[in-house]
């Protein structure tokens, strides 16, 4: 169930509370492909299934930045602002890898408000996202994620 925010305060009482989870994603050989022809990044552990099969992973991995990028895939399942006038992301913070994600593997998103504050006119929200890979305890990221929203008047 996605998690609704229509005004400032509601963000800012939200800390600590569990977004909970995305729907599974398959993460395909096109998607990998895709990723690495868009960054430049060939390396044969993401794109070589013949060369990558006999590897340290026993098959193609995605790219950890394709995991991170994900997040922004999962954001919008997990929560909806709805009253905004604009949002803008502002950063990460403590972005690691601990698993690798096989072609093939299905990954989901699991979120978490760590922090909200007010910045100025706007809330900044740091939400923790997991990319969890089904079948395996360790998750292929988490990356704590920093965005900023300022929301509409309220019409009186």
């Amino acid at each position: 169930m996605t998690t609704c925010f229509s005004n400032a305060q509601q963000m800012l009482d939200a800390q600590g509370l569990d977004l909970g989870v995305t729907d599974w994603l398959a993460v395909t050989q096109a998607r990998i492909d895709l990723f690495a022809e868009a960054t430049g990044d060939h390396q044969w552990i993401h794109v070589d299934p013949e060369r990558a099969a006999n590897g340290p992973f026993g098959a193609c991995i995605a790219h950890g930045y394709l995991t991170l990028a994900l997040a922004n895939l999962f954001m919008p399942q997990l929560m909806r602002v709805e009253n905004m006038a604009m949002g803008v992301n502002y950063g990460t913070d403590r972005v690691r890898f601990p698993a690798a994600v096989t072609v093939g593997s299905r990954v989901r998103g699991r979120g978490q408000v760590i922090s909200a504050e007010s910045v100025g006119s706007a809330v900044q929200l740091v939400v923790r996202i997991s990319v969890e890979i089904e079948g395996t305890e360790r998750p292929a990221c988490v990356v704590d994620t920093i965005s900023r929203y300022t929301f509409n008047p309220i019409a009186e």
